[in-house]
């Protein structure tokens, strides 16, 4: 089987990525630096052969890959398993609300605990890897020797980077995922490869990364 090229994309900033506040699966909209970023990534991609673009459905995700779309002149299709990690309590709190709340919850998820569960439902970094992986390779699965575009999240981001580099869900990320950055991998039905991380060169300024402590 021919590989599926592969291009992911981070959202565009939200105002709650400023704040370091806990987006997870709430539907927080793009800010106008956000927009930016979604009109750039698409002027990015404007000459690249894309077959599909798929994306999270929550807003943020789906306003950032629908710029992609428009330029493509093909429609976004939302999938539910590209969602962010769903966090639980701690979604709508800022970092240092929940050190000062959870002290207990805060340290296991600074020490990415595998099978930590934020409370109230929240996901632990095994169940995310579960689910964006299973995600990733039906969507690749669909589109051998063709190019698609995925728009996501940055716990999925990092999640397909561990995959794809083949490390643990605990190992101290040294990757950055910026929002609106662009990142390529391959894949065939043995997994994936990845080819280039972190292109932010139609950006002129970095923007808020929501897990820059982790």
């Amino acid at each position: 089987m021919e590989a599926t090229r592969i291009i992911a994309v981070r959202h565009g900033e939200t105002a709650w990525n400023v704040d370091a506040r806990i987006q997870g699966q709430l539907d927080i909209g793009l800010n106008d630096t956000g927009r930016w970023q979604a009109r750039r990534v698409g002027e990015a991609l404007a000459s690249e052969p894309i077959t599909a673009v798929y994306s999270s459905d929550l807003g943020r995700a789906h306003e950032t890959a629908q710029a992609v779309a428009e330029v493509a002149g093909i429609p976004v299709v939302a999938d539910e398993g590209l969602r962010e990690r769903s966090f639980g309590i701690f979604e709508g709190k800022t970092f240092d609300e929940i050190h000062e709340t959870w002290p207990d919850h805060a340290h296991n998820w600074r020490k990415r605990i595998p099978e930590w569960q934020p409370p109230e439902g929240g996901e632990s970094l095994l169940e995310l890897r579960e689910r964006v992986t299973r995600t990733m390779h039906e969507l690749a699965a669909r589109h051998p020797g063709e190019q698609i575009v995925v728009v996501a999240h940055g716990g999925v981001l990092d999640t397909l980077y561990r995959v794809a580099t083949g490390q643990e869900v605990n190992s101290p990320r040294t990757w950055e995922l910026p929002n609106g950055a662009i990142n390529r991998l391959l894949w065939t039905p043995e997994g994936f490869t990845l080819v280039g991380w972190s292109d932010t060169q139609h950006l002129d300024h970095e923007a808020a990364d929501e897990n820059t402590s982790f």
